[in-house]
């Protein structure tokens, strides 16, 4: 895409909405989570940068909702509504998820990417927002951005190139 186009990013642990025309993109997914909600009759797209699975864990003071995949994906939804979109209309996209390093003998706690996505699936589930496509997984990084005109999700990868869903 040679040409400038609006784009917004969200950094690690982060979220933002966009409208209308552009895309928002966010870089660095490993075992992180990139997540994305469109609302393709308004044009309404979000994308939260999903770095654990459970605010559970949470240890820091002051809670970071875009950092845990049980409170950023509502609080996405809720940034959507706010600028009109429907959560009937919300459709989802995700990718990421990998499992970027192996450690022999460890349990549950090493699969963060695993456990990402299963989280944010489970999330959406709850919401009632369809999984329309997902590349997660793998053990390797990606880069993602939505196109806020078409809902399309184009995902960069050094060992994969670049995909669509």
């Amino acid at each position: 895409m040679i040409d400038e186009q609006h784009i917004v990013k969200v950094g690690m642990a982060d979220l933002n909405v966009i409208r209308g025309q552009g895309l928002i993109r966010t870089t660095g997914l490993g075992s992180c989570v990139g997540v994305t909600l469109f609302d393709p009759l308004l044009k309404l797209a979000g994308l939260a940068h999903v770095m654990l699975p459970s605010s559970s864990i949470a240890r820091e003071g002051a809670l970071n909702i875009a950092k845990y995949a049980d409170t950023a994906v509502p609080e996405l939804v809720n940034k959507l509504k706010a600028l009109g979109a429907s959560q009937s209309r919300l459709v989802a996209k995700m990718a990421g998820g990998s499992q970027m390093f192996t450690f022999a003998g460890t349990g549950d706690s090493m699969r963060i990417g695993p456990r990402n996505v299963e989280s944010c699936k489970a999330m959406l589930s709850q919401l009632g927002i369809p999984l329309l496509a997902e590349d997660t997984g793998g053990n390797y990084g990606r880069t993602i951005e939505l196109d806020c005109e078409t809902g399309i999700l184009f995902i960069r990868s050094v060992q994969m190139g670049i995909k669509e869903l």
